[in-house]
């Protein structure tokens, strides 16, 4: 199922499935905010180091299947499959734009 993301959200998983970390970074404002395993990720330079840990310790594809709006962010449900403890998974996705990039992201499950 294809659904019609918001540009920066777009370039978030573009960046995620076909990119590296300092694609991922460039998809956030420059004091976006990651929250993801209970920890927050401050600043691009943060960002691209969770980024980098991230696909150091995992592989993983992540399909968007579903979005909505709740309390204020752009809530996108994706199907996650990969060597991650728990695959596959559908996660939660929280975010909060500023123009054409992420300011905010929150992972859940």
């Amino acid at each position: 199922m294809s659904i019609k993301l918001p540009k920066a959200i777009e370039a978030y998983f573009a960046a995620d499935r076909d990119g590296g970390p300092e694609d991922v970074a460039a998809a956030f404002s420059e004091d976006g905010i990651v929250k993801d395993k209970g920890k927050a990720h401050k600043g691009r330079d943060a960002v691209r180091a969770w980024m980098a840990d991230e696909s150091q310790q995992y592989s993983y594809t992540v399909e968007p299947f579903l979005i909505a709006i709740e309390n204020g962010k752009t809530l996108v449900t994706a199907h996650a499959v990969g060597d991650f403890p728990g695959s596959p998974i559908d996660l939660r996705f929280f975010f909060v734009l500023a123009g054409d990039k992420v300011a905010e992201l929150e992972i859940t499950v």
